[in-house]
């Protein structure tokens, strides 16, 4: 997945306004305890980033 994907299916899932505020202020336990920012700042894969993002969140099926 590439990057500008999962920020698409961010946009879809939370809307334009809080995508952005989620992914910096949510804390993931599936990410070790970092915020999606952080986890991709780190290097983490996209498309493990966005799983992670399934397992907490009720995304549709549609996005997966």
């Amino acid at each position: 997945m590439r990057l500008t994907e999962f920020w698409r299916r961010m946009r879809v899932h939370f809307g334009d306004a809080y995508a952005d505020s989620w992914a910096h202020d949510y804390v993931l336990a599936p990410l070790g305890g970092r915020t999606v920012a952080q986890a991709l700042a780190d290097g983490e894969s996209v498309k493990s980033v966005w799983r992670a993002v399934c397992q907490v969140e009720s995304v549709s099926p549609k996005l997966h």
